[in-house]
């Protein structure tokens, strides 16, 4: 083979990588799902007409999570009224575009895969933020794989450093996220739908990112808007 064929190869197996990794890029999988025709905003083929909503706050958690905020503040602009997300420490920047942080949506650095004191000082701002929300707002939920220690926020009687700690035994022993996850949803004030219930009656959308196999919203994240199909015995054992 001569060395033109080994380099063309090797120009087309690039060429392949790089759209593939376009292809899955958390922005741009924002921008398939979400955009704004007029007053209406459209979110995987669902309608929310604007008009309907006094105001519109975006939170969430996740590796991911710089860049589809950036996505979702592309859309909507002045409209989002305020936003908090927390990302992984490192994960802010992500492209010559992303040096700042959007402007209505805060990015906050936080620890993973052990949450950190940011993390939660991030997860406990987005709870006040959600706190007396009424009918007439609208909360977009920015979920990706990370979120479950990113979005750490201790049941009370539970502290930082005993999630810390309990997360470090069970990675430490080789238990499967499933069982991770399962645990930390019964220590939480935000996992396992505790996050859309704090925001109840307000309407609560999820743009979920998904790294797991099968896509059960319930995993990814530890379903911090979806129901909780486990229980304490789960956790438990």
């Amino acid at each position: 083979m001569s060395m033109s064929q080994n380099e063309s190869r090797r120009e087309c197996i690039a060429a392949i990588q790089e759209a593939a990794l376009a292809a899955v890029a958390p922005d741009a999988a924002v921008r398939r799902q979400l955009c704004l025709e007029g007053d209406v905003l459209r979110i995987a083929g669902r309608s929310y007409p604007l008009a309907d909503y006094d105001r519109i706050f975006v939170v969430g958690g996740g590796k991911a999570g710089a860049p589809m905020a950036a996505a979702v503040e592309a859309v909507l602009g002045e409209r989002i009224t305020a936003g908090l997300v927390n990302v992984k420490h490192g994960y802010t920047l992500h492209t010559a575009d992303e040096r700042q942080s959007p402007p209505r949506i805060q990015i906050i650095e936080a620890g993973h895969p052990v949450p950190d004191e940011a993390g939660r000082q991030g997860a406990e701002r987005i709870v006040q933020m959600l706190t007396g929300l009424g009918e007439r707002d609208l909360v977009l939920v920015l979920i990706s794989g990370g979120g479950s220690a990113l979005l750490t926020l201790p049941s009370p009687g539970i502290t930082l450093a005993d999630v810390q700690t309990l997360t470090g035994a069970l990675l430490r022993c080789g238990a499967t996220i499933n069982e991770i996850n399962a645990v930390r949803k019964h220590i939480s004030q935000i996992k396992g739908g505790q996050l859309a219930r704090q925001a109840y009656p307000a309407t609560v959308v999820s743009l979920v990112l998904s790294d797991v196999v099968g896509n059960p919203l319930d995993v990814i994240a530890s379903g911090p808007t979806v129901p909780d199909p486990t229980t304490f015995a789960d956790a438990w054992a």
